[in-house]
């Protein structure tokens, strides 16, 4: 038979470990932290953490950079659009206006010849007076007269004569009233110019 084998006292024996792996603690009760956990609230170096905060600061920067650019452009092409859309708008009245008021200056003219020569009175001249007036707040606006100088641009010369008593080309009679409407000339007036001519030289006695 044989007997069980004793290590002799010098003999090294192995040393047992025993890993208590609960998570409770058994003499407190508290929930012991697990190593990943102590892994993960190690703490970062603060370097890092300040090199990561301005990355990102920077990359949200660029992108409200960008962001808001989008909008300004934005905001500009509609301002653009709206100014367009109403300068279009109000030509286009303009040039309504202008296209009424035009078909009425062969009234005008005859208005304007029965004043000449005394006939309009009356009931006659009321109703001609609302019609030139409601005309001129529409925008229409005639013009010529004697003593002004002449302009090419908008007058029509039909009659010319020179004399002394001028100093360049003047009108000196207007045959047909012209108008204009806002900036735009609706119809040139007729005129009679009259230039300068230089006087005779006197004879000496």
């Amino acid at each position: 038979m044989t007997e069980p084998r004793h290590a002799a006292p010098d003999e090294e024996q192995p040393q047992v470990v025993v890993n208590d792996r609960r998570r409770i603690d058994p003499e407190t009760g508290e929930v012991r932290p697990s190593a990943h956990a102590a892994e993960d609230s190690a703490p970062v170096e603060e370097p890092l953490v300040a090199e990561v905060v301005d990355e990102v600061a920077a990359e949200l920067k660029t992108q409200l950079d960008e962001r808001t650019a989008d909008l300004q452009r934005l905001t500009a092409e509609y301002a653009n659009y709206r100014k367009r859309v109403e300068r279009d708008r109000e030509a286009v009245i303009n040039n309504a206006k202008a296209s009424v008021a035009s078909e009425l200056l062969s009234v005008l003219d005859d208005i304007e010849r029965a004043a000449a020569h005394g006939d309009l009175t009356g009931a006659f001249k009321a109703v001609a007076d609302k019609l030139v007036s409601a005309l001129q707040k529409t925008g229409l606006e005639p013009f010529a007269h004697d003593g002004e100088a002449f302009d090419p641009s908008v007058h029509e010369a039909v009659q010319h004569s020179t004399s002394p008593d001028v100093d360049g080309p003047t009108v000196t009679a207007v045959l047909r009233r012209g108008y204009t409407f806002g900036d735009k000339l609706v119809r040139p007036a007729l005129v009679a110019v009259t230039d300068h001519e230089p006087a005779a030289p006197s004879e000496e006695a």
